[in-house]
């Protein structure tokens, strides 16, 4: 997990009226065209929980993922994922994977066309791959190396994020159990090939919350670990509609919170319309 900031590095949430879900019943709510937003219920859940998780789910064909970084060239200083949206004209943004002491680099490989971020490989299996080289593969997917050839397919694409698998190319649930809980960010892409940009504010095991994912009418396919504390975060403005979703741990303090102060994220996965 990412080392702890102090204070004075934080980055204010202003709450905004719609910081939390719609008042409506679980599913799937449509924000323009090929971008929607998912508030469910956990499985087995009480009524008062509320809707603890939420996901952007997005068409390729309609919107142009975008990896933005704090370490790329003009930048140089980390936002929330809702910052990094109005400073880059971008719809959503949620955490492209954890990052490194110095505060800019990915724990694991991160590049663009233009930039490398990280260009260690490390043992993790799951790769993010977008803004392909040619029409010959998906526009977005999900490179699982245990799976396939990764040199070959990573060659195809401009865009890498390497980081923790979590629902295997067989759609099964690849971490062990565990008693720590963390609110979590991930991104995922279900079986019709749509982007899932996934928050639960809700502190839980990991491995717990991959099993409600792949419960959830979601279609999950595949899915890798974002980011899971206070630093996990979800966010989605088009129009004057905008959500945002931020995280904690199980320490009696209520996560997702938008009083809260939200974290600077050096590394997010935004989408803008193509």
């Amino acid at each position: 997990m990412t080392a702890a900031r102090t204070f004075a590095g934080l980055v204010c949430l202003a709450a905004v009226a719609a910081a939390a879900p719609p008042a409506r019943a679980a599913g799937w709510r449509e924000l323009a065209p090929g971008l929607e937003l998912g508030s469910f219920a956990l499985p087995g859940a009480k009524a008062s929980d509320g809707e603890p998780l939420h996901v952007v789910r997005l068409d390729p064909e309609r919107w142009e993922l975008v990896l933005l970084n704090a370490s790329a060239p003009g930048e140089g200083e980390a936002h929330s994922a809702r910052d990094w949206c109005r400073l880059k004209g971008m719809a959503a943004a949620v955490n492209a994977s954890m990052y490194q002491a110095d505060h800019l680099r990915s724990v694991s490989h991160m590049r663009t066309r233009t930039h490398v971020n990280n260009a260690y490989l490390s043992p993790d299996n799951t790769v993010l791959a977008f803004d392909r080289r040619d029409a010959g593969v998906p526009l977005v997917r999900i490179i699982d190396r245990t799976c396939e050839d990764f040199t070959a397919a990573a060659a195809r694409y401009g865009t890498l994020v390497q980081s923790i698998r979590m629902v295997s190319c067989d759609r099964v649930n690849t971490w062990e159990p565990q008693a720590r809980r963390t609110s979590a960010a991930a991104i995922g892409v279900d079986g019709s090939g749509r982007v899932l940009m996934i928050h639960c504010r809700k502190p839980l095991p990991t491995h717990d919350l991959i099993e409600h994912l792949l419960a959830l009418p979601l279609d999950l396919a595949q899915a890798m670990y974002g980011e899971g504390g206070y630093q996990a975060q979800l966010y989605v403005g088009v129009g004057k509609q905008e959500y945002q979703f931020g995280g904690g741990f199980d320490d009696g303090r209520n996560p997702g919170d938008p009083d809260r102060q939200a974290w600077p994220l050096p590394n997010v996965v935004a989408a803008r319309p193509r």
